[in-house]
């Protein structure tokens, strides 16, 4: 795209303050332009016109945890320089036909060794038709309980006993390159663990935890901001103490605001618990997908990070067990789903995988809706079906449908 070169979007409704508005979205230089401005400040117009055909123009979906797709796994099948370009293209690719603009790798728990391989190749990098934007890596373990693991190896389960150190020491250098951290809240050292990654600017999701509600509102006051995929892998609500579920109604500690995310397959949460999450505190509502390599692919047999797994159809369970592992569903379904499930607008469900992750990343400023002045990163759905029609990075189109 030309850096003066103007694309004028119209014949569109676009996701702007949360609601669906007909109006034209002009792009200049991977920005969102105010046409307004540019017409009567600069007298121009612009120079190439995109009809929509009266479909929706939304910002990009953003996903904070994937795990792999397309037959590829990140804590696996990374282990040099030629074979994490080759990983990151085949998923950075392929999620942009399901609309997603950026995300964040994720890896689960592992030896050292695996994050001292794996994540000096995980950095933050512009997207564009080689794939999506990466916003940096989301380390899921290995700092978790023991007994809310789900399909995490027991046997590379750790516990930050001196704090930020002991997660430096695990992650190597390469943890300047996270964008989340998933720990467990209970575990020794881990308000330590969390004030640390504070102040190196990576966000603390609590997760994998036996944490009581106390527990996980004290790692919010400490700077924790998010919740890894809300009812999976911690305790179940109980009225005497609801665990993390009860963070859906704390709002905010000490003026801080908690998000949580959520796994909106069919599989993993309940239609019902949907429901419930959307009607008890949806402004902070993030879809995630937690997807494994098998997304994307037949039933069979996989490696999910440091052991294997089987797929049947939707589910996917370490092999031999019944414990189940990632999603195998897309974002973009993952949208339809809740939609669904939820008994939610058009306008909630696109943002809750759009505005409401990078609200939770602190990336709102620029990603996550189509502010004048944001990022042009940008997705065409059909405006009955929500199937995408095409997708755009920096004002570039990235998929045709």
């Amino acid at each position: 795209m030309d850096e003066n070169e103007i694309i004028g979007f119209t014949n569109c409704l676009i996701l702007r303050d949360h609601k669906l508005i007909e109006d034209d979205l002009w792009v200049r230089d991977g920005k969102i332009l105010n046409p307004q401005f540019v017409f009567f400040k600069e007298r121009k117009s612009p120079t190439k016109v995109i009809d929509c055909g009266g479909n929706i123009l939304s910002p990009g979906f953003i996903d904070l945890q994937i795990n792999g797709a397309f037959g590829v796994d990140f804590s696996h099948d990374i282990t040099d320089e030629k074979s994490a370009k080759e990983v990151i293209e085949k998923v950075g690719k392929g999620i942009l036909s399901h609309g997603v603009t950026s995300y964040c790798p994720t890896l689960v728990t592992s030896p050292p060794f695996v994050y001292h391989s794996v994540l000096p190749f995980i950095y933050p990098r512009k997207g564009g038709t080689h794939g999506a934007n990466i916003l940096g890596a989301h380390l899921e373990g290995p700092f978790i309980s023991k007994e809310k693991k789900g399909a995490h190896p027991i046997q590379h389960i750790r516990i930050p006993i001196k704090g930020y150190k002991s997660l430096k020491e695990v992650y190597g250098t390469g943890v300047e390159n996270a964008a989340i951290i998933t720990l467990a809240p209970e575990l020794e050292g881990s308000m330590d663990a969390i004030k640390g990654c504070v102040s190196e600017n990576i966000v603390v999701s609590v997760g994998h935890t036996s944490a009581e509600l106390s527990k996980g509102e004290e790692a919010v006051r400490q700077g924790a901001r998010l919740v890894t995929h809300m009812f999976n892998a911690m305790q179940s609500f109980h009225h005497r103490d609801p665990g993390l579920v009860g963070l859906l109604t704390s709002k905010k500690l000490d003026d801080k605001k908690v998000w949580y995310g959520i796994i909106a397959d069919g599989i993993h949460t309940h239609p019902a618990a949907l429901r419930i999450a959307y009607k008890t505190d949806f402004s902070s509502l993030v879809l995630v997908t937690d997807a494994i390599c098998a997304m994307g692919f037949q039933d069979g047999k996989y490696r999910f990070g440091q052991q294997e797994i089987e797929v049947k159809g939707d589910e996917a369970y370490v092999a031999g067990t019944t414990t189940l592992t990632g999603s195998v569903a897309t974002m973009h379904k993952s949208v339809l789903k809740f939609k669904k499930s939820a008994r939610c607008s058009i306008a909630e469900c696109l943002e809750a995988a759009s505005l409401h992750p990078a609200q939770a990343l602190g990336i709102s400023g620029s990603k996550g809706n189509l502010n004048y002045g944001s990022d042009a990163d940008l997705v065409l759905l059909e405006k009955d079906s929500l199937d995408v029609v095409s997708t755009w990075i920096g004002g570039n189109k990235v998929y045709e449908a």
